[in-house]
């Protein structure tokens, strides 16, 4: 893993933290020279049967930065976020993200709940968000 991000992201879990070494080992095997897809991470998760958060962390941890959120909302270059706004084709979309709303955002596990309820992208769902205001936070692997 080439790219690395600064001690920001590793200060966030406090002095004592260590990473997992299961989780690390699969971590840097896997983490391609821009980071750690979202996608890889949760196949991390999945694979040794621990949280994505805890892939999230151990990331972190070992300072390399997490990429391609499947939502749209971070690690693309050069922009960083590439999902817009956009009104969904089926409005029950936005009534359905209506409805888990709280303190204006609704969370990542949220929005992907939402995304194989209807069957449709997760950035469908992200885009449908922007659209209408809401925030998406937080992120299953604590990136936001």
């Amino acid at each position: 893993m080439n790219e690395k991000h600064t001690g920001a992201f590793q200060l966030k879990h406090g002095p004592d933290a260590r990473p997992d070494p299961k989780i690390a080992e699969a971590v840097e095997r896997r983490g391609g020279e821009k980071g750690l897809a979202c996608a890889v991470a949760f196949d991390i998760a999945a694979s040794l049967g621990v949280e994505p958060m805890e892939v999230g962390k151990t990331a972190d941890l070992l300072g390399c930065r997490l990429t391609k959120c499947q939502l749209g909302l971070f690690g693309y270059s050069p922009e960083k976020k590439i999902v817009g706004p956009k009104q969904p084709e089926d409005p029950a979309i936005i009534q359905a993200i209506e409805n888990e709303v709280k303190n204006g955002r609704i969370s990542c596990k949220q929005a992907w709940g939402i995304a194989k309820r209807f069957g449709v992208r997760k950035m469908t769902v992200s885009s449908a968000c922007e659209a209408i205001g809401i925030k998406i936070k937080p992120c299953q692997l604590g990136a936001f």
